[in-house]
């Protein structure tokens, strides 16, 4: 055995050894141990002041499934002489259970099986409701919520050893396929988290990443997600096997070589270099745009707010138009513009823009750079708020934050508390106090006419100006 665990203070080398050797000691099948070890390991605990002699045998195995909210199951206590359990044949059994578990599962190949799990600080009120708001935002099938409150993060594994065997635990049970940790992992950690419970191990940016990656449309939109993934991947590129560092220069190479890792970051730092480019020429597209725009003096309304909060179906509704609108995390993720005419003459540009969610990852924010640029030609905003849901003060914070991190936070903005068919009046009374909070039901033509005037008043006081 290359490694003991456990406390081995005081421990002679002589005894490390002995017991060492037991890893060696042949066991027939059918035994959980024989009389013979178990006599063996009570003899050197006993000279190690451990324990004396060996009572009664004590083992347990984990259950596929759960049986009364319990993961295992502990066998009755066994004497010396009832040591053949039949072991081998319990474990195939065990196994086969398992099996049947997971074929099951295997079925749905449309989602993974996932365990979302946060590590926070912050009360346990809190926390519990940001992770199950998170939670049911995802499209993945979420088996388990698994929190856990600590005065400080573990520096390696987030959380403490003991939780991590019993999410292992839990993983293994519900035949898990993935967990999610609803923080942003460095990649020391992701190893270490791996090597201990041995499945695939994602945080919440490369969660975002990836359903960034699925909502893309456009070409530009595809290049900014893809630069984001990569700039995310770069520092977290590495290798376990030896193999790896074989020498692939020759003549005219730089150096002796390099190595395949070596290789890899190299082609993922020349992607980069090449997206930026391509990303840098829509920008100028997008200015040009922006001048034959700025040449008719349209005024720019931008649509903004909290992802899945009914900015698309605010934006169709207004103007009659087919936007893709769902009921899921960035279902928009290329900002689309339409034209909006008041009476008297007066016309404006509406355009809907990606939502927005707690701690954007920053590789996103640097990628959508250009989309972000978009809100900076805005002349109101709409703040769009689901009124529905019982986070939404902390939203409409995470909005704000994000604005004034993009130094926008001095444009005019009209708050939207949306869904208003949800909740009941007083709600509505309570937190549309003044005129520049309207409610609305986004998809209700008839309860927008408040909010048509109050964008008119707007758009004609910053035109005189």
């Amino acid at each position: 055995m290359k490694k003991l665990f456990g406390n081995l203070t005081r421990l002679k080398a002589n005894q490390v050894k002995r017991l060492e050797k037991i890893y060696k000691r042949f066991i027939p099948s059918e035994f959980i141990i024989t009389p013979e070890l178990g006599n063996y390991i009570c003899d050197l605990s006993h000279e190690l002041n451990r324990q004396r002699r060996m009572h009664n045998v004590l083992c347990a195995h984990i259950l596929p499934g759960s049986v009364d909210k319990k993961h295992y199951q502990i066998l009755s206590p066994l004497n010396s002489q009832q040591l053949n359990i039949d072991c081998l044949e319990l474990i195939n059994a065990i196994e086969t259970q398992f099996y049947k578990m997971t074929s099951l599962y295997g079925s749905d190949i449309v989602r993974e099986r996932a365990i979302l799990v946060s590590v926070s600080t912050d009360s346990k009120n809190y926390a519990k409701k940001s992770l199950k708001d998170f939670a049911n935002r995802l499209i993945l099938m979420l088996l388990k919520l698994f929190l856990q409150h600590r005065k400080k993060v573990d520096s390696r594994f987030l959380m403490g050893t003991g939780k991590l065997q019993k999410l292992a635990l839990i993983a293994l049970t519900k035949a898990v396929t993935l967990v999610i940790f609803d923080q942003e992992l460095n990649p020391s950690q992701v190893r270490s988290i791996t090597n201990r419970i041995d499945l695939k191990v994602i945080d919440r940016t490369q969660l975002i990443l990836d359903i960034f990656a699925q909502r893309a449309q456009t070409r530009e939109g595809k290049l900014q997600v893809e630069l984001a993934q990569l700039k995310y991947l770069l520092p977290r590129l590495s290798t376990k096997h030896t193999a790896l560092s074989r020498l692939t220069g020759g003549i005219g190479g730089r150096g002796p070589g390099e190595t395949k890792l070596e290789i890899n970051r190299r082609r993922v730092r020349d992607r980069i270099v090449f997206l930026e480019k391509n990303i840098s020429k829509i920008k100028k597209q997008r200015r040009q745009q922006k001048a034959k725009r700025n040449k008719k003096g349209l005024p720019v309304i931008s649509i903004v707010g909290y992802t899945n909060a009914g900015k698309s179906t605010l934006l169709n509704t207004l103007t009659k138009s087919n936007v893709k609108a769902e009921n899921r995390l960035f279902a928009t993720l290329d900002p689309s513009s339409r034209r909006l005419k008041f009476p008297k003459d007066i016309e404006v540009i509406i355009t809907d823009t990606v939502g927005f969610i707690k701690d954007l990852p920053k590789d996103l924010m640097a990628a959508f750079r250009s989309t972000f640029e978009e809100l900076e030609k805005a002349d109101l905003f709409l703040h769009i708020i689901d009124v529905s849901n019982e986070n939404f003060e902390d939203q409409i914070e995470s909005v704000e934050k994000i604005l004034a991190g993009l130094n926008l936070q001095n444009i005019p903005a009209i708050k939207v508390f949306n869904k208003k068919d949800l909740v009941d009046q007083l709600t509505v009374a309570r937190y549309c106090n003044d005129s520049n909070k309207i409610a609305i039901s986004a998809n209700d033509q008839s309860t927008l006419a408040p909010l048509v005037e109050k964008i008119k008043k707007t758009i004609a006081s910053i035109s005189e100006l």
